[in-house]
């Protein structure tokens, strides 16, 4: 009997059953069959027939691809089989962040949505703060490159023809502090001169105020926004308001309670929209603490659940610092949850409220990547939300911190994530570096994705322990507000992690890709690497290890901020890119004085 054919995602039920086709005289029947469940399918081959069922359109695509494959690997006849399928989450989303300074190409964002594709994803978002160019707020997005509403319905087009919505995403609560920052909007802040969560730390403003105005404000936003895109769903975000009740709405929380307010105003954006059809997502940070009042919100509202951590890094034990879990307490955002999705659904399932689950990439704050965090993570979400009925997953790739992660870091989560989001139980065990090599980069020498694996275990092995980012990039980025350990790197253990990131540059460079865009990819993973080197580097002289003197030090960092300039315009457009570096130029900088 043949062997049994490799397919992505792996079905959830393959029978081998000995009848062979020939692919030369192959007739194939189609039909479509009610009793399946959404997007399912069944494909027989038996003999020279291929008998294809499939509930819907896209089961219909998602049977053609299989048999695809199937004749892709069998070019001389095809192996009897019986092929039974379907996913585990109606919506399985892929959500890229498109605001913290790295707005994508157009052949960036093809080349994403393809990736989308072969890994049944059929949900996509550009997470947006201030970089779609609305019409009278030129001043917000001028010097960003921003999304047009050309390139929306250029890209919606694309994703419709593989069966993917392109949903909207606009954040219009928190997260607003690049429209807060200029004088026009300065009047529509919670905290105009911004905040200080605790003594001598002060913060930008960075929320709106909780006011009917501003609430009219988003759904000018929206009326703009919405038209361009086919899909009916909208992700209004409405995340981490950290400066709520420090300002304007202070004497309301005083009497009423932070997570009231937050609510009332949640439900002035979101029930227009609902009232218009639409179906609405926002992030859970404030109502999963607070289920009854999640009950509030307007049917066709869905809370979003995120955390970005594995399970097994938390069973290690929390590595943030108390001072900065004490900031966070203050902040709002719950510690705790960062413990899985177990934790962090349970408030919203036991009180019977519809939600989604969001895992992560784990690839920003990280340079080369978190890629074990990122599988454990992913497969968390997708075991956790299908017990308790969830009915959307949503991958997320955040660009916190100037993302200077490149995209092809985040395509063995993407590829990974789609496939335990279509079915944990034939997927969950999927080897990181053969998805890369098959699917993303056609490496048949089998050493770039072996290459990327290597680089994103890395961050783990200094002796430090991180949460939601990697002390490699925590070292080269000082700005930003980590969480981890802190102390001392292991300066063995670190001076190892040197020699591995070195080895997988050469195995990049003798890599033999044939994707595309192998030249980039090479470059971008080449670079990212480079700048770990360099983050390894500071924490071993940090640590008073054998570190290069600080004159090399200086002239790596600063061939390396100019090679990261080159390197970002093959993926990326132009705006953002000085905001990026300038992070890696301050660090320059402190050296230099």
């Amino acid at each position: 009997m043949a062997a049994t054919p490799e397919l992505f995602p792996q079905p959830r039920e393959l029978v081998l059953t000995g009848r062979a086709a020939s692919s030369a005289t192959l007739d194939v029947l189609v039909e479509t069959d009610a009793s399946l469940p959404e997007e399912g399918y069944a494909l027989d081959v038996d003999d020279n027939v291929v008998t294809m069922l499939h509930r819907d359109e896209r089961a219909l695509q998602y049977a053609r691809a299989t048999l695809a494959q199937l004749q892709e690997q069998h070019p001389d006849g095809l192996p009897g089989v019986r092929i039974r399928d379907w996913p585990d989450f109606p919506v399985r989303g892929y959500m890229l962040d498109v605001s913290r300074d790295r707005v994508p190409t157009r052949d960036t964002l093809a080349r994403l949505v393809g990736l989308c594709a072969t890994a049944r994803i059929n949900h996509v978002e550009l997470y947006t703060e201030h970089t779609f160019a609305y019409r009278d707020h030129e001043v917000v997005w001028r010097n960003a490159s921003p999304i047009t509403p050309d390139d929306v319905q250029w890209l919606d087009a694309m994703c419709r023809e593989q069966g993917i919505d392109l949903v909207a995403n606009q954040n219009c609560f928190g997260h607003m502090g690049r429209w807060l920052a200029h004088d026009e909007y300065r009047e529509r802040a919670e905290a105009p001169d911004g905040f200080e969560p605790l003594p001598g730390f002060r913060m930008p403003p960075s929320v709106l105020a909780p006011t009917p105005e501003n609430a009219a404000f988003a759904h000018a936003l929206f009326t703009e926004l919405l038209p361009n895109f086919t899909s009916r769903r909208v992700n209004i975000n409405c995340d981490e308001t950290f400066d709520l009740g420090f300002g304007v709405s202070k004497g309301r929380v005083e009497r009423d309670g932070k997570e009231r307010v937050y609510c009332e105003h949640l439900r002035r954006i979101i029930e227009p929209l609902v009232d218009d059809g639409r179906l609405v997502h926002y992030w859970a940070d404030i109502v999963r603490k607070h289920p009854a009042l999640a009950r509030e919100i307007p049917d066709g509202a869905t809370p979003v659940c995120w955390t970005y951590e594995a399970p097994s890094a938390l069973e290690r034990g929390s590595p943030i610092d108390p001072s900065v879990r004490t900031l966070l307490d203050k902040l709002g955002i719950d510690v705790d949850s960062f413990s899985g999705f177990d934790a962090n659904t349970r408030p919203l399932a036991d009180a019977g409220v519809p939600f989604w689950v969001a895992p992560g990439t784990s690839a920003w704050d990280s340079l080369v990547g978190r890629i074990d965090n990122a599988f454990g993570n992913l497969l968390d979400a997708a075991r956790t939300g299908r017990e308790r009925d969830a009915r959307g997953y949503l991958i997320t790739d955040w660009g916190d911190n100037g993302h200077l992660q490149p995209p092809s870091v985040s395509f063995a989560p993407l590829l990974y994530g789609g496939a335990v989001a279509w079915c944990a139980a034939t997927n969950h065990d999927a080897d990181a570096a053969h998805l890369l090599d098959r699917y993303a980069f056609d490496d048949s020498s089998g050493r770039l994705g072996a290459a990327v694996v290597e680089l994103g275990r890395q961050w783990n092995r200094t002796g430090l322990g991180a949460m939601n980012g990697s002390p490699l990039q925590g070292a080269l980025v000082t700005s930003a507000l980590g969480l981890s350990s802190g102390g001392e790197a292991s300066v063995p253990a670190t001076l190892e992690v040197v020699e591995r990131i070195e080895a997988a540059i050469a195995e990049v460079g003798a890599a033999r890709p044939a994707c595309r865009d192998a030249d980039i990819v090479r470059a971008e993973l080449e670079q990212a690497a480079r700048l770990a080197r360099q983050g390894a580097w500071r924490l071993i002289a940090a640590a008073g290890g054998p570190a290069p003197a600080p004159a090399e030090l200086r002239a790596d960092l600063a061939e390396a901020i100019a090679a990261q300039r080159e390197v970002w315009l093959r993926r990326a457009r132009p705006g953002g890119l000085d905001d990026s570096v300038a992070r890696l130029e301050a660090t320059l900088a402190r050296n230099d004085a």
